[in-house]
């Protein structure tokens, strides 16, 4: 079994359930901090995720663009306690975000001129006059009524003043990251032991999601990919930037033996997410060299967490893990070494990405975050090695979230 040394009493600082009454007042103020410091007066959110971490609503979609029509939107007001929110059905949600019933509202229809028309009049009984509004996504409605919809101007980036609240977790938020990571482990059980010959990539799928709903999860955030790799990048698919392939979708696919799977799932608890990314091989053991890559990709790990904690920036962790994997970046150009994770199964801050070394190197790490690492370990003629491990950074260092084991790499 690889161990990770990490500092034993950050977890005990994590509730064992989370207080949700108080997690809504603590996010609540973050998010109406966040806005004062922008000077914006109220919000209007469409994006999902945006809209359950404002409300504290469940919503059961983990892109709310796939529900054009249909899609919770939310008002954030600078001087209310509470936002606005509207559903286009609301069986249940007084109770689960506990928002007083005149900020529950019906549905709204932001892709239609007619309902934007209707937003409109709702927007001037409740934004003051001369109110700075800020906004997250436009529908093409919107786009042609913003004289309408802002007669100040143009309305401000509401993206960049929820994410500013979100990057750090309350205690309450990091009990439902918990709880989503320990549903999805012991899941995960299950259906690592069905993984045999002959099984389907769709009934790993089908086992994960029945007992993951048995043991409490809100909603699956990301379609579970159980991804046979190839042995060399010229076997994979084709691909613009000539790398691997990563995700693909799952299919009627039969797994044969010694196939080599990366996995990927995420569920929510309460809105918040999990992710879990392991490799296993269908039937057998590791080669030699599929286990020297694992010992490899344990070094990379320990490398990363030995520098991991707060003060720390995302380019230090981008070079622990390159200095340990003999200078290359042991992660995919196109992916990154580690991202956040909260209402979003990835977010800020996101380590090694196309945003570029300024960008990490000015990052710096808070306690209280919540990152996912995921360095990749790769060598032509073995399938890979890649696993996620979610942490909570501390000022000591790093509490790890995830306790699953490396089967068959160890045990």
């Amino acid at each position: 079994m690889t161990t990770f040394v990490q500092p034993p009493s950050a977890a005990s600082q994590i509730p064992d359930a989370p207080d949700l009454a108080r997690m809504r007042r603590e996010t609540g103020a973050r998010l109406r901090a966040a806005m004062a410091e922008r000077a914006v007066d109220a919000m209007v959110l469409l994006g999902n995720s945006a809209v359950v971490y404002a409300t504290g609503t469940s919503w059961p979609l983990g892109d709310a663009g796939l529900s054009y029509v249909e899609r919770p939107v939310a008002v954030v007001l600078a001087q209310d306690e509470w936002p606005h929110l509207y559903l286009p059905f609301r069986e249940g949600v007084a109770l689960e975000t506990e928002l007083p019933v005149d900020h529950l509202h019906g549905p709204v229809y932001l892709e239609f001129d007619e309902g934007v028309e209707n937003f409109a009049r709702l927007l001037v009984d409740l934004v003051p006059a001369g109110a700075n509004l800020a906004v997250d996504e436009l529908t093409g409605a919107m786009v042609r009524a913003q004289k309408l919809l802002f007669p100040n101007g143009a309305p401000e980036d509401a993206t960049a003043v929820v994410g500013a609240a979100k990057v750090v977790k309350t205690r309450d938020e990091l009990a439902c990251i918990r709880t989503a990571v320990r549903i999805t482990d012991e899941a995960m059980v299950e259906v690592h032991q069905a993984l045999a010959p002959g099984i389907r990539q769709i009934d790993l799928s089908a086992r994960f999601l029945r007992r993951a709903f048995e043991l409490g999860a809100t909603a699956s955030m990301l379609e579970p990919i159980w991804q046979v790799m190839p042995h060399s990048r010229a076997e994979g698919v084709w691909t613009t930037h000539g790398d691997l392939a990563l995700p693909l979708l799952t299919t009627e696919r039969e797994l044969n033996d010694g196939d080599v799977l990366w996995t990927d799932v995420s569920i929510t608890y309460r809105g918040y997410c999990s992710d879990f990314g392991r490799t296993w091989i269908v039937g057998r053991g590791p080669t030699p060299r599929q286990q020297a890559q694992f010992d490899q990709w344990g070094e990379i790990m320990r490398a990363v967490l030995g520098v991991a904690r707060a003060g720390a920036t995302a380019a230090d962790l981008g070079r622990a893990a390159t200095a340990a994997n003999g200078g290359t970046r042991p992660w995919l150009p196109h992916f990154y070494l580690g991202h956040g994770i909260g209402v979003n199964a990835a977010e800020m801050p996101m380590i090694g990405t196309d945003l570029g070394e300024e960008f990490d190197e000015s990052f710096v790490l808070q306690p209280g975050m919540v990152l996912v690492l995921e360095p990749v370990v790769w060598e032509d003629g073995t399938g890979g090695y890649r696993s996620e491990e979610v942490l909570v950074i501390t000022e000591e260092g790093s509490t790890r979230l995830t306790d699953y084991p490396y089967h068959p790499y160890a045990d």
